[in-house]
């Protein structure tokens, strides 16, 4: 016998019984080769072992191909009854399985106790069929017999039969649905934190913030005290970084946190009040509180942090300290000298006017606050600016709160992370270590961290990268989570309505500036313009120079690009020029949003608005032959001009619009004509004019839309 024929009497696989005969170490390889008596057996036999538990009154191995073939006999005459009665014939053959029964019986009971669903994916192979619904292969191949399905026990049946013959032994079938279960969170590894213990605790510098309304002297105060030039450095004179500065006074070190105070860097000015230990409010003598300053003071409330007010521009001949103390008291913040808690300090950043008595007042108010960090643990603390550099990549400035930070430590800061390659100070100078309440420039990140998110030190570079790694996953899967569903699309009809339904128009821009907090409070800045005709779309946003990947979303979104303090790339330009791409460059934010209106004004349509400068009635008509015809008319109301456009009514009908080709008085050419004046009007490519018509003169403005 050939090893494909027993396959198919054993309702099997020709690659099966391969298996089994290469197994015994038989070097057959075809399932066309003949096998001995011998081999023949031994396949039986393992077959019968495997999928029958050895009892030998299977009826697969020797009745049910018997049954096969009669059934393939009967089947041209439509009657299969041999085929199904040949089990019973097996069973009188082999006592053995009448008393195998009964111990089927409780099976069947707690079949019957069990769910009855069965979860297939489509079409389902009969042996995992059979085993999912725990009957024997042989049982459920008699079974599908019985429908006329001849089957073998490694042959995928549908998913309709596996519904039926599912049926007959209790069970119903679904299609499984696929679950799509988060993986099992890892337990994210833990910076290293050593517990401060009192020994360890040793006194810090105070980290104070300077904050106030714009132009009230924050960065001169500062640029005094630093004994350098850092407000003349700024474009327009405004901070537009926060930057972080460490100065000695009486061989106490003081930490600065410089904060912009123009109103568009709100948010960068509240993650300052966050950041530090003293906030200095800064007023100006002459200007008084200022919107800006009571917002100063309320972010330094809301962070409850100690609150010192500096009195500036005390030179000035118009200054009134008096009155900003009035003001304060107004408050409810009542001045120190005036019965009250909150210390003030009278200041003059060009004489340099009570500088160090503000020093002092900030030392002893940290002397009273008992600020204290632990040197000897790794460090933490928060990023408080951060850009992609030229020739140093992702960069953040951090202010370490508590540890010491030293070369090489693994740092993560959100899904950011890198080995510290190199430490700048705020002196430019490089230091392998900086202790608590420092301000250091991290380089060594492998991305640009968020301004505002705080860091940690891990033991090594595995860790720092997995629970970077996690983060930045977690991140995407809430991305995903909270994305609106995808809509579904609509018919031309449907677009074309909505088209018509809606006049607003939509201005897409890019904005690339050279650090993320400036773009986060230009975004701000920019989100804030409401219009109810035109939206402005912020398509993409980042930090570093303008790219050719920019121009090429530009191109495919329609969209403008701005810069804030950047450059091109490398033919960006050039790329840029050949889509027909805007670029803007700014350095201060005001033309930024200015910029902004004007282009989005510029994507409304004009109003047209028309002016009737008068009318005259046609009283005789002249035929010039080829030249056309004139129309005499006198001017009843206003005046008619060759300038504007001109309309000819008859009653209410309008028979022609169009301009004035020629308007003579008497026999001179004129540019208009008054009430009460008689004249010739030749039209433009218009003769069907007659006596009593009306010509109206009129002009059309085109007037631009506010926003």
């Amino acid at each position: 016998m050939r090893i494909c024929d027993l396959a198919k009497e054993l309702m099997t696989t020709g690659k099966e019984l391969l298996g089994l005969l290469q197994a015994r170490g038989c070097s057959v390889r075809s399932t066309q080769a003949t096998l001995t008596p011998e081999l023949e057996q031994y396949l039986r036999n393992e077959i019968n072992r495997i999928y029958y538990s050895g009892k030998t009154q299977a009826p697969s191995v020797a009745e049910a191909p018997a049954a096969d073939a009669t059934a393939e006999e009967e089947e041209t005459a439509g009657d299969v009854s041999t085929a199904v009665d040949a089990t019973p014939a097996a069973e009188e053959e082999a006592p053995a399985t009448s008393e195998a029964l009964p111990e089927e019986e409780p099976d069947a009971e707690e079949e019957e106790a069990a769910p009855k669903t069965i979860a297939v994916k489509g079409h389902v192979v009969v042996k995992e069929l059979a085993d999912m619904m725990g009957v024997k292969p042989n049982v459920l191949i008699t079974a599908l017999m019985k429908m006329n399905i001849f089957a073998s026990i490694g042959m995928k049946i549908e998913f309709k039969v596996a519904e039926k013959v599912a049926e007959q032994f209790g069970f119903s079938v679904e299609h499984e649905k696929k679950v799509t279960t988060p993986p099992p969170q890892k337990d994210e590894p833990k910076p290293e934190i050593v517990a401060d213990t009192q020994d360890n605790l040793l006194p810090r510098p105070p980290v104070v913030t300077f904050m106030g309304h714009v132009d009230h002297g924050k960065t001169s105060l500062l640029d005094y005290i630093r004994k350098a030039h850092v407000a003349a450095g700024e474009h327009g004179g405004i901070t537009q970084h926060i930057g972080a500065y460490q100065v000695e006074h009486n061989e106490h070190v003081i930490t600065f946190l410089d904060t912009p105070g123009h109103e568009a860097f709100t948010a960068m000015r509240a993650r300052g009040a966050n950041l530090t230990d003293i906030a200095v409010i800064v007023v100006a003598a002459d200007d008084g509180i200022m919107p800006q300053t009571k917002e100063a003071i309320q972010h330094a409330q809301a962070a409850k942090v100690a609150m010192i007010v500096a009195i500036n521009k005390s030179d000035l001949r118009s200054a009134n300290p008096d009155r900003v103390k009035r003001q304060l008291q107004q408050m409810g913040l009542a001045p120190e000298d005036w019965g009250g808690d909150l210390i003030t300090c009278v200041v003059s950043a060009n004489t340099g006017d009570g500088i160090d008595q503000l020093l002092e007042m900030i030392l002893l108010q940290a002397e009273v606050l008992e600020l204290k960090a632990n040197p000897r643990r790794k460090a933490q603390g928060y990023v408080i600016e951060s850009r992609l550099e030229a020739g140093m990549g992702p960069t953040a400035n951090v202010l370490i709160t508590n540890g010491t930070l030293q070369l090489n430590d693994a740092v993560v800061s959100g899904s950011s992370w890198g080995r510290v390659k190199a430490m700048i100070n705020d002196q430019g100078h490089k230091v392998r270590t900086a202790g608590p309440s420092a301000a250091v420039k991290l380089l060594g990140l492998t991305s640009v961290p968020e301004p505002g998110s705080e860091f940690h030190v891990y033991k090594n570079d595995r860790e720092a990268r997995q629970v970077a790694d996690d983060r930045a996953a977690a991140a995407r899967l809430s991305d995903l989570a909270g994305s609106v569903a995808p809509r579904t699309p609509m018919t031309l009809d449907e677009l074309l309505q909505e088209k018509a339904g809606s006049d607003k128009r939509t201005l897409n821009i890019i904005v690339k500036t050279d650090v993320l907090g400036s773009l986060e409070a230009i975004r701000s800045s920019l989100e804030a313009i409401k219009s109810d005709k035109v939206d402005l779309e912020i398509i993409s946003t980042g930090a570093g120079n303008i790219s050719v990947n920019d121009v090429l979303l530009a191109s495919a979104s329609k969209a403008a690009i701005l810069g804030f303090h950047v450059g091109k790339d490398n033919g960006a330009g050039a790329e840029a020029k050949r889509k027909g791409i805007e670029i803007r460059l700014y350095s201060v934010i005001y033309e930024m949003l200015d910029d902004v209106k004007n282009l989005m004004t510029g994507l409304l349509d004009p109003v047209v608005k028309e002016h009737i400068n008068g009318y005259a009635v046609i009283r005789q008509i002249f035929d010039m032959g080829k030249r056309g015809k004139v129309a005499g008319c006198m001017c009843m109301k206003g005046k008619v001009t060759l300038k504007g456009r001109a309309r000819v009514k008859r009653k209410d009908d309008v028979l022609y619009e169009g301009k004035i080709a020629t308007l003579r008085r008497f026999q001179n050419e004129a540019s208009e004509v008054r009430e009460g004046q008689e004249c010739g009007i030749v039209l433009d490519h218009f003769t069907h004019f007659a006596e009593g018509d009306t010509i109206e003169s009129y002009e059309i403005e085109k007037v631009a839309q506010a926003l």
